[in-house]
């Protein structure tokens, strides 16, 4: 094979593997996110939106945004974890308010919790993850 040759052959090799990295961050960007400051607006109007919050329940203890649902389902990779996510869900399925999860740093547990919400009938339009999770969370919360 001449050189030519096999730097065109390397050269469509580098592309292909661009493109399907491109295509994997791209999935990972398809979540819809909703920054502190659009929540924190919409706590102050009293927008009619759903907090989903699946932090373990000692942090939730700790600190939580007012007004959310507590789930303690973190971080979500299990059936008995999904399952604490069932009791709000027919509230959620039952609406068409926004829903935004609330996890510890608005990563993997925040992501599959809007997976399996999707999975039960949820329209993805409808599904929030808080930028940067509670630990980015620079407002008021609330203590049990």
């Amino acid at each position: 094979m001449s050189i030519t040759r096999k730097a065109v052959v390397l050269f469509g090799a580098a592309a292909i593997f661009v493109c399907l990295a491109a295509n994997a961050f791209a999935m990972k960007d398809s979540y819809n996110y909703m920054s502190p400051v659009s929540l924190q607006k919409a706590i102050e109007t009293k927008a009619d939106v759903a907090i989903v919050d699946i932090q373990v329940a000692d942090e939730f203890k700790s600190h939580h945004i007012k007004g959310a649902i507590e789930t303690c389902a973190y971080p979500v990779k299990s059936d008995v974890d999904t399952k604490k996510l069932d009791a709000s869900l027919n509230s959620l399925k039952g609406s068409d308010q926004p829903i935004v999860v609330i996890c510890p740093r608005g990563k993997g547990g925040a992501e599959r919790t809007v997976n399996y919400f999707a999975k039960q009938g949820i329209a993805p339009y409808r599904l929030f993850i808080l930028t940067n999770g509670q630990d980015g969370w620079p407002y008021a919360v609330e203590k049990n």
